[in-house]
């Protein structure tokens, strides 16, 4: 670990997993090599004692190293409040272990100063990971209503793309032009989610819904004027949607839009912790 500690009670932790678990992955291996499972099911019965590995300690902050196991996806680290001494501890840390890094809400200020070159930096989504983006699989379409709502969609676009899923970009094709959308139903229903990124009223994940049949993740943005209340008129717009197969996350998430349709995507058709 180097000067990366656990701390006396996560060593602990650690000591007392890894004991019982070296014992049942004995006995799993034992089971294999007598034939009494087989080599699908021991690997299923490892994964869930890996699953119990402890989290990395690096002074305040716990990151949690195995949510990838359990989740499919590592845990993102937001960028925001954090110091870059701070974002580079946990960085490091990270990488010491071989580990995946996603930092978001990451201005480029705060990413030169943390010194990093392992880390790429996205200034369109204002993120950095240790991951180059590398589609390969599935398909998920985001779509946003405006060219302001970009930076958001940006978010959940690469976030995809760096956790393996090919991205479809439709933006600028809200319900003001109705025609700008429709040239692209098709495409949008071959996906297995649609990401759809609106601020204004936020009318367009309702549309987006009843023109296809593919899962709708709503995403409001702060964008508007006055009476849009920071991306708020927008929020209950979409939870408002009178057109079922609509789920809607927080103003400006695109994290959470990106993993909801990663787990719909892996579900569907793959299988967890490929990143």
């Amino acid at each position: 670990m180097g000067r990366y500690d656990l701390g006396p009670w996560g060593i602990l932790t650690t000591m007392m997993y890894n004991y019982n678990i070296m014992e049942e992955l004995k006995k799993i291996l034992q089971r294999l090599s007598r034939g009494e499972i087989d080599v699908q099911k021991a690997h299923s019965l490892v994964l869930d004692y890996l699953r119990k590995l402890p989290f990395l300690e690096i002074g305040e902050v716990k990151i949690d190293t195995h949510r990838r196991i359990r989740r499919g996806f590592p845990e993102i680290i937001y960028g925001e409040g954090k110091d870059p001494e701070t974002l580079r501890d946990i960085t490091l840390g990270l990488l010491e272990r071989r580990e995946p890094v996603i930092i978001t809400r990451l201005s480029m200020e705060k990413f030169e100063r943390m010194g990093l070159s392992d880390l790429t930096y996205f200034p369109q989504a204002s993120l950095a990971s240790s991951v180059k983006p590398a589609p390969s699989r599935g398909l998920i379409s985001v779509i946003t209503a405006g060219a302001s709502d970009k930076k958001v969609a940006e978010e959940a676009s690469i976030i995809l793309e760096i956790l393996g899923i090919r991205v479809e970009r439709f933006y600028d094709v809200g319900v003001a032009g109705l025609h700008r959308l429709l040239p692209h139903i098709e495409r949008i229903n071959s996906s297995s989610a649609a990401i759809v990124v609106a601020g204004m009223e936020g009318a367009l994940p309702t549309l987006v819904s009843a023109l296809t049949s593919t899962p709708v993740i709503g995403v409001p943005t702060s964008v508007g004027y006055g009476a849009s209340l920071g991306g708020f008129a927008a929020l209950l717009t979409m939870l408002n949607s009178c057109s079922n197969g609509v789920a809607v996350v927080n103003i400006d998430n695109g994290v959470s839009a990106a993993l909801f349709a990663y787990l719909i995507e892996e579900k569907v058709h793959g299988d967890k912790g490929r990143v």
